[in-house]
């Protein structure tokens, strides 16, 4: 399981993410889809991995959100 995938499950799910995140359902699939998060995550406009985990700190399942800019940047591959 990607840590973009396990991260969303651990804050409760695609539709929750997608309402805490203000996004459709489909643009998290999106989001999965792709295995990053989008670049507006990298340029400071959006804070989706701030969201994400604390979502997932509320269930109990804490997480930085620092890790999951790293493990969810779009272009891990070539770094």
């Amino acid at each position: 399981m990607s840590p973009l995938k396990k991260s969303i499950d651990d804050a409760g799910g695609v539709p929750v993410v997608a309402l805490a995140c203000g996004k459709s359902p489909r643009a998290i699939y999106k989001w999965l889809t792709a295995d990053c998060l989008p670049r507006t995550e990298y340029t400071g406009e959006t804070d989706y991995s701030k969201k994400i985990a604390d979502l997932a700190a509320a269930k109990g399942k804490p997480f930085d959100p620092a890790w999951l800019l790293i493990e969810a940047h779009p272009k891990k591959s070539a770094v």
